[in-house]
């Protein structure tokens, strides 16, 4: 886009990228390595330095443009050093260039890439896979996992490392994750690209008494057996159209999305993915501020299973890897539906060269059944359909996929809902061996408990940046003279006023939730305004307090999290969680107690999904869902839907055949 018509909070674009390399290259020598060199530098990670919401809204009304900078963590792989910059692109400058003792990047895509194609030349683990039965590398999947320091071996942790699963196809095009070599595992040096260890134990080693089980894995119609499907397949499904025959209902300008009162900013980085800015409601004749920036900040995935396979299984899919690295394009007619919009996303590889992800995010309407409707017997029904406009986009990390949506509605609900689908990991089992830690869901084939713990940062702007959040919880009063049929259900309402007392978990029993309200202002019939974030999904650690897990996300004790706004605490668990041992984020802030109230706050909401494996889950699962709403709260004077205009009636037939039974 031309520069006039850039925004501030604009993601970077291909020239961006190559001109931060260009930048770093030439005044501190940060030159990737070329063709068949070893060494040289790696970018874990280029990224839009955001401007403060003081230099948006000045920009927004007129002001100057603020500068274009970027920050990078790149590192030397001869040393394996790790240093983090700030890069003007504006002042075509370096303004900071620093190292990071003791940590690791982020895992790169080159690196994963590279690590499958060392493993699969590499003398010594054909030897391994030969002493398995296995001949043909071509039906072998190496899946490469990070580390957390208190797991990795203790004479490789100076060293940038990682660890693989060995998997073998049942034939070509099959499912890669659907016969795991159990105990066939490798450690590699991801700086010299170097194996360090072959790891073969087990019953199922070379050396072991147990024959791997007959499993049947496949999702892919040609590769289903006839005997699985059976006689009584079912039918296909008669067409359903969606159509617009006018075109969408929304509106968008570069990354300007407005649509039914809303307007918002679509932001995308390595990192978060997706990412929503500047959430407003025109509420008659004013745009009300109700979030700045909300995005996912972490997402940790611990196996609940102490096993071999499995002890080292802890995944942070957004520090250690990037959901937008991980993010997929997505295809018109099966990911969406409708008439729909795509946005393209702009990433970098290793080397600082850009690349294109096309159609990585969906915007779309959905019809989404009644709105609001009522019945009187003398003026009739009055009824109006809802509608809600659909951000997504889905990932793809390892084994899983992650289908992420953002939904807008015309009452100013906001809801985020996260799909898990995609495939399993799954262990074999020597016959009679038992399986405290997971679900036999093939034959001697167990698939892991695990969970999976995603973190929204919400950087909440109710009608301003000074808001109050209030803990809101329902009980009933005892009986009494003054209640004595015990009616009586009120509820409490308590401001957290320091970042201990908002360290806060979900209970159900009271059905509490949180309220980010605005003091220092009052609605038309006293109130002051506010959002509630309502809970579900939201589910306990069950981790002991010394664990390794929980030493480094000390964000999932707790299913809220509040702290004052500062530019530089966005991670939390840390910026650098690959081998961390303790994180360095939300537990070393707020150890401070800093004041929360009436201020410029950040919500952290973990909730996520208790995954007790199933058979129905296998081969492939079907998506499991979870959510949570933002639902104003005194935020508007009555119902803002009452404008929304009634569907004509033919619009709600397509024929005159319809049975009446």
């Amino acid at each position: 886009m031309s520069e006039a018509r850039t925004h501030p909070l604009d993601p970077l674009g291909e020239e961006e990228f190559r001109a931060v390399a260009a930048i770093l290259r030439r005044e501190h020598g940060v030159q990737p390595a070329g063709s068949g060199e070893q060494r040289g530098w790696r970018f874990a990670s280029i990224e839009s330095l955001e401007p403060s919401k003081a230099e948006v809204a000045a920009f927004e009304a007129g002001g100057p443009r603020p500068a274009r900078r970027a920050t990078v963590v790149c590192f030397d792989r001869s040393a394996n050093a790790t240093y983090k910059s700030v890069v003007s692109l504006t002042d075509d400058r370096v303004e900071s260039f620093e190292h990071i003792p003791g940590v690791q990047a982020n895992f790169t895509v080159d690196e994963f890439t590279e690590c499958d194609r060392l493993l699969r030349s590499h003398p010594d683990v054909l030897a391994a896979l030969r002493g398995r039965g296995v001949t043909d590398v071509d039906l072998v999947f190496f899946d490469t996992w990070t580390y957390g320091d208190a797991v990795a071996p203790p004479e490789f942790r100076d060293r940038r490392i990682g660890w693989s699963d060995s998997w073998v196809k049942a034939a070509p095009g099959a499912n890669p994750y659907a016969r795991l070599l159990s105990g066939l595992h490798c450690v590699i040096d991801l700086n010299a690209m170097e194996l360090l260890r072959v790891e073969d134990v087990g019953p199922f080693a070379a050396d072991g008494d147990a024959t791997p089980p007959e499993v049947m894995g496949e999702y892919v119609p040609r590769h289903i057996p006839e005997r699985v499907l059976g006689r009584g397949r079912r039918e296909p499904l008669k067409p359903l159209h969606i159509t617009q025959p006018e075109g969408p209902s929304f509106q968008v300008d570069g990354n300007l999305v407005t649509w039914q009162n809303w307007s918002l900013r679509v932001g995308f980085n390595h990192r978060e993915g997706m990412t929503l800015h500047t959430v407003r409601y025109r509420d008659g004749d004013r745009d009300r501020s109700i979030a700045h920036r909300m995005s996912f900040a972490e997402m940790v995935v611990p196996y609940r299973d102490p096993s071999p396979d499995h002890y080292r299984r802890t995944a942070f899919d957004i520090g250690e890897w990037g959901l937008g690295f991980m993010t997929t394009s997505l295809e018109l007619g099966c990911d969406c539906l409708g008439e729909i919009r795509y946005l393209d996303a702009v990433l970098h590889d290793s080397a600082g060269e850009p690349y294109t992800i096309t159609n990585a995010i969906c915007m779309h309407e959905e019809d989404n059944a009644v709105l609001w409707k009522h019945v009187d017997h003398d003026i009739g029904a009055e009824v109006r359909r809802m509608r809600r406009l659909t951000l997504s986009f889905h990932v793809t990390v390892a084994n899983y996929e992650y289908l992420v949506y953002w939904r807008l509605y015309q009452d100013g609900n906001i809801e985020c809902e996260v799909r898990a689908t995609g495939i399993m990991v799954t262990t074999p089992l020597p016959p009679g061996a038992p399986n405290p830690n997971g679900t036999i869901v093939d034959e001697r084939t167990y698939a892991p408990f695990h969970q999976h713990f995603l973190v929204a940062r919400l950087d909440m702007d109710i009608d301003g940046p000074d808001n109050t959040v209030v803990m809101s919880e329902s009980y009933a009063e005892p009986m009494g003279p003054d209640n004595p049929h015990g009616l009586s259900l009120v509820t409490r309402n308590i401001a957290l006023r320091s970042e201990a007392e908002a360290r806060q978990d979900v209970n159900f029993a009271t059905q509490r939730a949180w309220k980010v309200v605005n003091p220092n202002v009052k609605t038309g019939i006293g109130a002051h305004p506010a959002y509630k974030l309502v809970p579900t999904g939201a589910i306990p650690p069950m981790f002991d307090p010394g664990s390794p897990v929980l030493q480094r996300a000390g964000v999932i004790a707790h299913t809220l999290w509040v702290t004052p706004n500062k530019p530089d605490e966005r991670w939390p668990a840390g910026e650098f969680v690959n081998q961390s041992v303790r994180d360095t984020g939300l537990t070393q802030w707020t150890a401070a107690d800093r004041p929360i109230e009436n201020t410029d706050v950040v919500l952290w909401y973990v909730f996520g999904i208790h995954h007790i494996t199933r058979p129905e889950d296998w081969p492939v699962m079907p998506a499991d869902v979870v959510s949570f709403w933002l639902k104003p709260f005194g935020f508007f004077d009555r119902n803002p839907a009452l404008d929304v205009v009634g569907t004509p009636p033919d619009a709600c037939h397509t024929s005159a055949t319809s049975a009446h039974h």
